[in-house]
């Protein structure tokens, strides 16, 4: 079979080398992946939407549901079991993964991922866990470009874009949203804009969101029953709504992170697993919304259902069972906000339980949320005249999305083409900018890119950065250096040097641990002296260097260790102290200033 495979692929690498230029075979990759990705999407859709609807298909609308507190238990468990024992990889946060792969990893992503996230978080999400499938998809569409780009043997260069062009295909597949597929891969992926990524990136959109049409039909994923024009004197109110998504970003930011570190610093999976299963069960036994993506409970306020948004929980006609004065909106109000406290712990508590998903639709569900809270509390209040609640619960979405992810434009783009509201544009900016801008004041990094920006692995739009963290360690170590021991002679020493080129020799023990270094300038006075050759060994000469490297230095912490120590090699060394090898600093810099070439010309 694999024979079979290989001499398939060898004849169309000969065919394409003979017929087709680089750029046009790019291209022709970039269909298919936007097919594939596109494919992906919508199974992993049906198999969430098959499990939901069997294992809730008998749920009662007028009380508690008491297997809430069984199912996210039991979804997190299959999905943890899976991971751990078939898997044996983590396959979690999976655009920060995409973004590992670009900056470390030169664009390969293993080829599980083009399936294992479909598996892991269908059962995750459609058994309760509150998530989104959004990451997931993106990784596996994402795996599906880079692996068909090194099936083919691209370079790193265009296994990027192929990567890009994956996920923008899962989120135009998943969605039926083209542009905002583009645009994440460009604001959150941070893949730049150039004349030859542009129509690859175009035609997997295009491809993607084509194939959505043609099997669920053309109508929007959230569409609307009532419609408002927007007026132009609701914008001061915008504006407030705007900042008020900014700060509720900056809550489901920072909450997230608090919760996700608690469950890194437990170290028993099982452990992870009951408490994060019992606080999952216990959060959506109280507030239905919050299993799985939470889609039916956003469908409801755009069909101005409000009433079933507590449908299946304790909080069902409470209002008319305290039967005191505006019993409803003091009942549905404290219930929205609750749902909103409790959505970014109940997405850490899935993840570090055990499940698989992402912080995609759990920031559309707050931004919704957020949005229609804003507008109903001042329409109850009497503060203005009447705000289109469903107009100002998309704004939300595109401000809180704009906010969690850095991403204004997709936030803007992915909420028109969700809702079909393209009408919205003005105030749909407004809020996303001031969202935007209000939480950069208080996190400079997405949710996506914190991780790595703290660890300096993060590539950037600003292309002297991007190119320093596609720069490798590995390809920058040379091995051609002879490695000295304390006890050689020095008669021993000048034989061998008078054999190479280099001026700086390592210097080791008998473990391989780095323990000095022998420049050439130190022997030049007493390698003219015979008679010293049996006098005076390695150990004896050998100095310290000005510095070392250790193996996970990030690309500009070496450049600045070189420039303040004004060496021109020095040693690289594991954690351990253990010698892997040189680094020339002339070596560096051409490597450097050829990568920047590379980007500039693209």
């Amino acid at each position: 079979m694999f024979g079979l495979l290989h001499k398939m692929v060898e004849h169309i690498v000969t065919w394409r080398e003979e017929h087709l230029t680089e750029q046009q075979f790019v291209l022709i990759l970039a269909f298919f992946t936007g097919l594939a990705g596109a494919s992906a999407a919508l199974i992993l859709k049906w198999l969430i939407h098959t499990f939901q609807h069997l294992l809730t298909m008998y749920f009662v609308v007028n009380g508690a549901n008491y297997l809430y507190l069984l199912y996210p238990v039991i979804g997190i468990l299959i999905a943890g079991l899976f991971v751990r024992y078939v898997v044996r990889d983590d396959i979690g946060h999976g655009v920060t993964k995409i973004l590992y792969a670009i900056s470390q990893r030169k664009s390969i992503i293993k080829a599980h991922n083009m399936y294992t996230s479909v598996i892991a978080s269908s059962v995750t999400i459609g058994f309760g866990g509150s998530v989104g499938a959004e990451a997931p998809i993106v990784l596996t569409g994402s795996a599906i470009g880079s692996n068909l780009g090194r099936l083919f043997r691209m370079d790193q260069h265009t296994l990027m874009i192929l990567l890009g062009c994956g996920a923008t295909a899962g989120i135009a597949g998943i969605f039926k949203a083209p542009i905002a597929g583009l645009l994440f891969t460009v604001e959150v992926l941070m893949l730049d804009l150039t004349a030859y990524s542009i129509m690859p990136l175009l035609i997997s959109a295009v491809t993607a969101a084509s194939v959505a049409y043609i099997v669920e039909g053309s109508r929007a994923l959230f569409y609307f029953t009532e419609t408002m024009d927007f007026s132009i004197e609701r914008l001061p109110y915008v504006i407030l709504l705007g900042i008020f998504c900014g700060f509720a970003s900056l809550y489901f930011t920072r909450t997230t992170f608090v919760a996700e570190d608690f469950f890194k610093r437990i170290t028993s999976p099982w452990q992870k697993w009951i408490i994060g299963g019992l606080f999952l069960s216990i959060v959506i036994f109280l507030f239905p919304p919050l299993y799985g993506e939470g889609y039916d409970a956003i469908q409801h306020i755009y069909n101005g259902q409000y009433h079933d948004i507590t449908a299946g929980s304790i909080f069902y006609d409470l209002d008319h069972v305290l039967g005191i004065p505006n019993a409803s909106f003091w009942v549905l109000s404290g219930f929205i906000f609750l749902v909103m406290l409790t959505k970014s712990f109940a997405t850490a508590a899935t993840n570090g339980g055990g499940g698989c998903g992402g912080t995609f639709a759990p920031s559309l569900f707050m931004g919704n949320f957020a949005g229609f809270l804003f507008a109903y509390m001042l329409n109850k209040a009497g503060i203005f005249t009447f705000l289109s609640e469903q107009n100002f619960a998309v704004m939300g979405m595109a401000a809180v999305m704009s906010g969690v992810m850095h991403a204004p434009l997709m936030g803007v783009f992915l909420s028109a083409e969700l809702t079909g509201r393209f009408d919205l544009f003005l105030p749909l900016m407004i809020a996303s900018c001031l969202s935007y801008g209000t939480i950069c004041i208080f996190e400079p990094y997405s949710i996506y890119t914190r991780r790595l920006a703290l660890k300096g692995e993060l590539i950037t739009h600003h292309k002297d950065k991007a190119v320093l963290t596609l720069l490798s360690m590995d390809d920058l170590i040379l091995h051609d250096y002879p490695v000295l021991h304390p006890q050689m002679m020095l008669g021993e020493l000048v034989r061998l040097i008078s054999t190479q080129g280099h001026n700086h020799f390592p210097v080791c023990d008998e473990d391989g641990t780095f323990v000095g270094i022998v420049t050439l300038n130190d022997l030049r006075n007493i390698m003219f002296q015979p008679r010293l050759y049996e006098r005076m060994s390695v150990g004896d000469i050998m100095i310290g260097p000005k510095g070392k490297i250790p193996s996970d230095m990030n690309m500009a912490e070496v450049m600045n260790l070189f420039d303040t120590t004004g060496a021109w090699t020095l040693p690289v060394i594991d954690h351990q102290g253990k010698y892997m090898g040189m680094m020339s600093r002339q070596h560096l810099y051409e490597t450097y200033r050829a990568l920047l070439k590379q980007f500039s010309e693209d």
